[in-house]
């Protein structure tokens, strides 16, 4: 075999780092970084679990994707969805299960979710738990409720409540 027609082991090497046509791998590159950017700013994001208020559902330190496309106009969160919620700024998020819905009624007696004076079933909790009281309050137009599913905490561990429909980040991707 003739060393002028087979190809260096350099310029194989050179072919394998940036093929053939080193304009196009590196537009190609530069597209990849970009739009793996722009995906990771608007439509998802990773957040670790840093509490164990999510417990049985999710473990603490675990890493879960938020997608921030789930709620657009017209699809908007279903109670049992598990929802990042903005607090301050873009990074510091609370992961939690909306229980209640705008206009409904929540109330808890003795530990159990009322919604409308009716029971809510809560297979995603523990069997057990802690006997948290709250009085009746009917949501607004643009509220939802939120709670943790590890109802074994008391009610003081817990970050609770209504919260305005902008403040949703997104739905936890498991």
């Amino acid at each position: 075999m003739s060393t002028a027609t087979s190809p260096s082991l350099a310029q194989s090497l050179r072919h394998l780092a940036v093929g053939r046509r080193p304009l196009w791998t590196f537009a190609r590159i530069l597209f990849l970084v970009l739009g793996t950017a722009l995906a990771l700013k608007y439509v998802v994001a990773l957040r670790k679990i840093e509490s164990t208020s999510m417990l049985p559902t999710f473990r603490e330190g675990s890493v879960h994707v938020i997608y921030r496309l789930a709620y657009r106009p017209g699809n908007p969160p279903a109670r049992g969805d598990i929802i990042a919620i903005r607090t301050s700024g873009e990074t510091v998020m609370y992961v939690k299960r909306v229980i209640a819905l705008p206009g409904e009624t929540i109330s808890i007696l003795r530990g159990t979710v009322q919604i409308n004076q009716q029971p809510l079933e809560e297979p995603y909790t523990s069997r057990r738990r802690a006997p948290w009281n709250l009085p009746a309050r009917t949501l607004g137009p643009s509220e939802y409720y939120v709670i943790g599913d590890n109802r074994d905490m008391t009610l003081e561990q817990h970050e609770l409540g209504a919260i305005e429909a902008e403040r949703i980040v997104g739905k936890v991707v498991r």
